[in-house]
């Protein structure tokens, strides 16, 4: 059996596919608002910084809640992360923790969607 390695795709396109997954899924859902797209380039960075330092650190500090609750504390610490995010940035609101979770599960699924539909892993 061989083994393949795809490669992974550049910061730039991976910052494109998460604007456009931000835009898309910001227009869909009533309960969460961006006022432009360069506010939706904004999320994606900040959203991209903070799952890469912040969320680490939340998920570890969290263990035994996410155990206890077979893993749907996780939920709540992607909630967060959005939460920090909007606080962060001007053009980025979210009317409650619920359309957060949403919002998360959404940007997830359509972001592994279009990476695939690329042909590369995100």
């Amino acid at each position: 059996m061989e083994y393949q390695v795809r490669p992974r795709p550049g910061i730039l396109m991976s910052l494109v596919v998460n604007t456009l997954s931000v835009l898309a899924v910001a227009y869909v859902l009533p309960g969460v608002h961006v006022a432009s797209a360069w506010d939706a380039f904004w999320v994606a960075i900040v959203l991209a910084i903070l799952n890469s330092t912040l969320k680490p650190l939340l998920v570890i500090i969290t263990i035994p809640f996410t155990i206890i609750t077979f893993g749907l504390f996780l939920l709540v610490i992607n909630a967060m992360i959005i939460f920090f995010a909007e606080g962060v940035l001007n053009g980025f609101t979210v009317d409650g923790f619920w359309w957060a979770v949403l919002f998360s599960f959404l940007i997830t699924a359509l972001n592994s969607f279009l990476f695939n539909l690329s042909g590369k892993q995100g």
